[in-house]
């Protein structure tokens, strides 16, 4: 039977922690994505070799990153979950990619003058050539569609121009071209310290996320410490009331109650109430999750299981792809 999915890949560095607003916003459509399409995810962590890691902590770092994708709900038999490094064809294809790409592409890539001001003292050429590794992620799967925020178009960009130039000179239909992929526009879940920017798992400002890893005094804390303004009357006001519209966003859509509801329980109630609330929600939504975590930990074993199989599902596409790049290229 010829299954006719399209394929998606996504793939997260494994530095930080998975926040509230990738609960809430990317993973959550992911499991609802698994029935519609053949789905890969991989955790990046050769892309996380651009900065410095401590081996031991890096390690640790892909355990837990791949135990809170599947306490978040991601199923390992409706998709295709790995770790980057354990399917060798990605460095193997990226070498390829690289000897295609001209310099004055690379040298466009904002991220790179970005990251190299960030670490001054560890401009590799790693730094400069990952969107290569990145673009050889892709087509190594033949992936129809890659979702793609604001800060990874230019990316997706370069991906497709390498296979014009892969085309151009070794024919079609070798490596496919992939398209954005643009989600539904689900909730967006701000900064808690800093409403007008994105929640991320990569903030330097611990108080400005809610890890889906934090324990419950943490949570706490930082939701009651949270932004809002010097008014008192719980209404939601984007514009004006930027800090105080997140907090009731995460809440209407873990109550599932409209806002309309949530200004109706606190009128004549203070933010300190609204908080509190908010707080004691966000701490058992996530209860369940942090429970399966926790359990995954502990089991090393199982895990190193599911990565194998991971890998070895991987590795079945992958090496499919690059035979085809090898004879094209005229490699034995």
């Amino acid at each position: 039977m010829t299954n006719n999915k399209k394929t998606i890949l996504s793939g997260s560095t494994v530095t930080g922690d998975l926040t509230l607003g990738n609960y809430i916003g990317a993973i959550n459509n992911w499991k609802q994505l698994q029935d519609q399409y053949e789905c890969l995810y991989f955790l990046a962590d050769l892309h996380a070799l651009t900065v410095h890691q401590d081996p031991k902590i890096l390690k640790e770092r892909t355990y837990s990153f791949f135990a809170q994708y599947l306490a978040l709900g991601l199923d390992p038999q409706k998709n295709i979950i790995f770790v980057q490094s354990q399917v060798h064809e990605h460095a193997e294809l990226a070498w390829i990619l690289t000897c295609l790409t001209p310099m004055g592409y690379l040298n466009r890539m904002t991220q790179f003058k970005e990251k190299s001001e960030k670490h001054v003292k560890n401009i590799n050429a790693g730094l400069y050539t990952y969107p290569i590794l990145m673009a050889a992620d892709i087509l190594l799967y033949q992936a129809d569609l890659v979702p793609v925020g604001e800060d990874q178009k230019q990316h997706l960009e370069l991906c497709r121009d390498l296979v014009g130039f892969f085309e151009n000179r070794y024919g079609n239909g070798i490596l496919k071209m992939p398209e954005p992929y643009i989600g539904k526009m689900g909730a967006r879940i701000m900064s808690l310290q800093e409403p007008d920017k994105k929640m991320s798992k990569s903030d330097e400002n611990e108080k400005n996320f809610v890890s889906i890893i934090d324990d419950p005094k943490k949570i706490e804390k930082k939701i009651k410490s949270a932004t809002t303004d010097s008014d008192t009357v719980v209404q939601y006001d984007l514009t004006n009331k930027p800090g105080l519209a997140n907090l009731l966003t995460i809440y209407s859509v873990l109550s599932g109650k409209t806002m309309k509801e949530l200004e109706a329980d606190y009128e004549g109630k203070m933010y300190g109430h609204l908080k509190v609330d908010l707080a004691d929600l966000v701490v058992e939504t996530l209860r369940p999750v942090q429970a399966k975590y926790s359990d995954l930990m502990k089991n090393k074993d199982h895990l190193n299981s599911l990565m194998a199989k991971g890998a070895e599902r991987a590795r079945a596409k992958a090496s499919s792809t690059l035979k085809k790049v090898y004879d094209s290229v005229g490699l034995l």
